[in-house]
Order: C-alpha cells, then sequence, then structure tokens
C-alpha cells in the first residue's frame, strides 16, 4: 500500500511552536524511535535526515514503508489517542529531530487552541491519506 508521506508533513509555525518545547535528538548511528505495538510516550519531529516508517500485519509481512520528509511528525496519532503506535519508525545514522513527551503535548494542546487546530491538521490529513491509499487498494 502507497501512504502519500506529505500527510504527516507540518507546517513551519507548527514545528517551531512544538521545537521550543521539545528535546533535540541526533542519531550518532541507526536508532529505533519507537516499534508498532508500544504505548506511545511521545512525539518525534524530523528536522533533517531520512526516518523510515513501517507496518506490519500480524503475521508480520510487511504492509507498507514511508519516509519521512522533514517537518514530518512521528507518533500523532498515538499521542493524541493515548494508544499505542501503529507503526515502526527507524532513524537512520544522521538523522535530526526532536522528541516532545506526551505530558509536554497536552499541556499545549490545552493552553494553545491555535496549536491545537494545526494538530489536528495533520491528523486530517493523515486520515485522508490512509483512506486514498486503502481505496486504490
Amino acid at each position: 500500500m502507497k501512504l502519500d508521506s506529505s500527510a504527516f508533513i507540518a507546517d513551519q509555525e507548527l514545528v517551531e511552536a512544538l521545537k521550543k518545547r521539545s528535546t533535540p535528538v541526533h542519531c550518532e548511528e541507526d536508532c529505533v524511535l519507537f516499534t508498532q505495538g508500544e504505548p506511545s510516550g511521545g512525539l518525534y519531529i524530523v528536522h533533517a535526515g531520512r526516518v523510515m516508517m513501517t507496518m506490519r500485519s500480524s503475521t508480520g509481512e510487511l504492509l507498507m514503508s514511508i519516509t519521512a520528509a522533514p517537518n514530518s511528525l512521528l507518533g500523532l496519532p498515538g499521542i493524541v489517542g493515548n494508544k499505542a503506535y501503529t507503526l515502526s519508525a527507524l532513524a537512520f545514522k544522521g538523522a535530526e529531530l526532536s522528541y516532545l513527551e506526551r505530558e509536554e503535548f497536552a499541556g499545549l494542546m490545552l493552553t494553545e487552541p491555535p496549536i491545537s487546530v494545526m494538530i489536528l491538521r495533520v491528523l486530517a490529513a493523515e486520515v485522508r491519506s490512509a483512506r486514498e491509499a486503502i481505496s486504490k487498494y
């Protein structure tokens, strides 16, 4: 299945607002950011480098893989819905990201309505992209 990776991309204003409250992450080597099915703890923001997201079936079959572009928000459905990650994410050596913990994210959502609206737009784009991919399957 081919999912449009642009669905994960936030506008620069949102990225900057999230980045101010996040912790920088530099991958000195390939590093697993999160694994499909594990409890979500936070949100990753891709700034530079290569990050691959994958989804596997319950039998381990690769269902899809997506290369995340700069300004992509990874793990958003998990922290908004307080559910497990639905994808796995692997950052390759040299990738530059930042990490925003669930509690910090929740505080932003409650105190910054404009940020909440921008987050909803990214989630809507992800849903739309997934539905389009399913309809072509």
